[in-house]
């Protein structure tokens, strides 16, 4: 098993934590910027995104979303996420599109932990972006700074 095998492994089993938390079925997206901001991550850090500037990030996101749904979170009692007795441990659509990113444009061998978040900063839509607008956070500098982390700009 590779390093970046190890380090996804890892990853994947942090962010079916961070889906459970969250009363998730699936492993989404989110759940693995999760997962990688809760270990030393040195372009997410420099862009102040911790494990939890990003959970607020996406609780902004989550409230955002029901407002356009004109929903007001202050307005009713939401009930807490049902969780399942056990963690997900299928990935959900926005998690296998971020690692078909990386998949489709580079080869096995070549891929470093850089490489998962920048699959998942690569989406244009979805959670993770909107949650990251809100934030105030540019997107495309993050990527390329996450890029300039990787052998040859990557």
């Amino acid at each position: 098993m590779s390093s970046f095998d190890r380090y996804l492994h890892t990853i994947i089993e942090r962010g079916s934590d961070e889906a459970h938390q969250d009363g998730s079925a699936t492993i989404e997206a989110q759940h693995l910027l999760l997962a990688i901001a809760a270990q030393p991550e040195p372009t997410l850090a420099s862009a102040g995104l911790d494990h939890q500037a990003i959970r607020d990030a996406l609780e902004r996101e989550f409230e955002h979303s029901l407002s356009v749904a004109g929903v007001s979170r202050a307005a009713f009692d939401l009930p807490r996420p049902t969780r399942s007795p056990k963690p997900p441990t299928q990935l959900g659509a926005s998690a296998k599109l971020a690692l078909e990113r990386i998949a489709r444009a580079h080869r096995k061998k070549d891929l470093r932990p850089a490489h998962l978040l920048l699959g998942i900063l690569q989406a244009q839509a979805g959670t993770v972006p909107r949650a990251l607008a809100l934030a105030g956070v540019d997107q495309a500098d993050l990527t390329t700074r996450v890029l300039r982390t990787l052998p040859d700009g990557d």
